[in-house]
């Protein structure tokens, strides 16, 4: 018999599962734009007692973007059933071995050891939340991203002139930064390159040089929440590109891809 062809490049399949008493309906469209990054969204589930008025706000999105919501009622006031009914549907989803990762929506530092428990498995786990989420459960995850970030993109897209299509185009060769338009009024963070440059130390080549690629993967090892767009970039290659004074970067072709790479390495004094 046949084998069945294979699919190289075959989407991650992804289970989505949200908790409603801890994110904002409003960054749902971002959300998806978001975790199609990263592959399929197979199951979205999202969790609360929806006989509540404070989750009115999620009616239309569920429609809009079909969420299967799953009802869970307060049993005991002060205990979360919501989170519990989250882990144990998680669990089960695990052990159907169907999935590559899993995304975890919520704030909440109570999934810290949910999400763990799915890398133990070797399962890529993408969490997302407000700022205000606690440490163990960002670095918990593999990746995690501030959900501000994806409504202020939201925000930008909606807001976006048609006809700037050309914009940001340049001649070939040259490398210039292109900062991200911010919708949300926060003044973006402090790029700290002094964090960077100690990265591109440790894993470049006898010559100082590291793919940009491998740079961002070394950095989201040890800070999974770094997102470019937390400084006002798009993206890292922007954020490289806007700190001149501190990093060289160079244009190489691929012969993997064929097409081209960049390729970084910390500017010495008085080059």
């Amino acid at each position: 018999m046949a084998s069945k062809p294979s699919t190289p490049q075959q989407q991650k399949l992804l289970a989505v599962l949200i908790d409603a008493d801890n994110a904002s309906a409003a960054m749902v469209e971002g959300l998806f734009e978001e975790i199609a990054k990263f592959g399929v969204a197979s199951v979205k589930r999202i969790y609360g007692d929806w006989t509540q008025p404070n989750l009115g706000k999620w009616k239309q999105v569920l429609l809009d973007h079909s969420i299967q919501p799953i009802q869970q009622f307060a049993y005991t006031r002060g205990k979360n059933a919501t989170d519990s009914a989250l882990i144990i549907d998680a669990m089960d989803l695990l052990y159907t071995r169907r999935f590559d990762g899993f995304c975890l929506v919520s704030s909440d530092s109570d999934f810290t050891r949910l999400a763990a428990r799915l890398r133990e498995e070797g399962l890529t786990v993408y969490g997302f939340g407000e700022e205000k989420t606690p440490a163990p459960f960002v670095s918990a995850c593999d990746k995690f991203i501030y959900t501000e970030i994806l409504r202020a993109d939201a925000a930008q897209a909606a807001d976006e002139p048609a006809g700037n299509g050309d914009k940001g185009k340049t001649t070939a060769g040259s490398v210039p930064a292109e900062p991200a338009k911010s919708a949300a009024k926060k003044k973006p963070q402090k790029v700290p390159v002094d964090f960077i440059a100690k990265i591109i130390d440790d894993v470049n080549d006898e010559d100082g040089w590291v793919e940009l690629g491998m740079l961002g993967q070394s950095i989201g090892k040890l800070r999974p929440a770094f997102d470019a767009r937390l400084y006002g970039f798009k993206k890292l290659s922007d954020l490289i590109k806007g700190q001149a004074k501190r990093f060289e970067l160079q244009v190489r072709g691929s012969s993997a891809t064929g097409g081209e790479a960049l390729y970084v390495r910390n500017r010495k004094a008085g080059r």
